[in-house]
């Protein structure tokens, strides 16, 4: 499950369960969403996930290119050592600052 939430500067998106093959056809819904908000911090608080695979990652990337091209930052919250380890292979884990507390964010819902 994906829940995105939000407060004057920031968009905090919280994933639970499996982000992978299945969950697929959420993401560009979910991410034209996020897109929209224009938030410059995105907060993506991965401290739920039990299992990311290479699309999941791929939807991560995405989310943080879109920031990044907006002049945003993207902060991963809580990420586990195989979800770092699945971002690095991509090449890809310098598009995020890594936070490693689960705490969500403080906001309000979208």
């Amino acid at each position: 499950m994906i829940e995105i939430s939000t407060s004057s500067a920031t968009t905090t998106v919280v994933v639970s369960g499996d982000l992978d093959l299945a969950a697929r056809d959420q993401f560009p819904g979910i991410a034209a969403r996020i897109v929209g908000l224009r938030r410059q911090l995105l907060v993506i608080d991965l401290a739920q996930v039990t299992f990311m695979d290479s699309t999941g990652a791929a939807f991560l990337i995405s989310l943080a290119d879109a920031s990044r091209k907006r002049g945003g930052a993207t902060v991963l919250r809580g990420a586990g050592d195989r979800d770092l380890f699945v971002l690095e292979v991509c090449g890809a884990l310098d598009l995020f600052r890594i936070d490693p507390d689960g705490a969500s964010d403080d906001a309000r819902p979208a």
